[in-house]
């Protein structure tokens, strides 16, 4: 199983107390992601997150196809760590690690995301990721990147 990297920073004029607590909503997930995925929260959603919270979603990735996506949080270190991993959906493997930690002026952001794809790939899973699934994160990062900034501003 090929288990790929995926590695973001983002820097907001936020303390990070506010970013915990936009983050660590899941119903805001649905703000950050393009609108063509046509993402949606299909569970109930408690109203702090917290380790061993399970969260389902809706999502169309690919052909107008619609999946269903379980994640589970598995560590939540408020305000400064959270830890989505796939029980259910797209992936073989999703492990997305969320950091925030203090700057001067705001928060910087980190996440690293360790994933691998269906076994239905088979030996072109490789190009599968290069030519759709590592584009299709790319895309959905950079506009969560800019609303992100729309939201709550750029760094001076």
């Amino acid at each position: 199983m090929k288990i790929y990297t995926l590695r973001r920073e983002q820097q907001l004029p936020i303390p990070v107390a506010e970013a915990w607590e936009f983050f660590g909503n899941p119903a805001n997930l649905v703000a950050i992601t393009p609108p063509e995925l046509g993402f949606r929260v299909t569970s109930q959603l408690p109203a702090e997150m917290y380790a061993g919270m399970i969260v389902t979603y809706r999502v169309t990735p690919l052909a107008g196809v619609p999946v269903t996506w379980v994640t589970e949080i598995t560590h939540a270190d408020a305000p400064h760590r959270f830890v989505d991993e796939q029980r259910f959906g797209p992936y073989r493997f999703w492990h997305h690690q969320h950091e925030f930690r203090g700057i001067p002026g705001g928060t910087e952001m980190r996440d690293l995301i360790h994933y691998a794809l269906p076994r239905a790939t088979g030996p072109f899973g490789w190009l599968v990721n290069r030519c759709i699934v590592a584009r299709q994160l790319a895309t959905i990062f950079s506009h969560r990147h800019r609303v992100l900034e729309e939201r709550f501003g750029r760094m001076p």
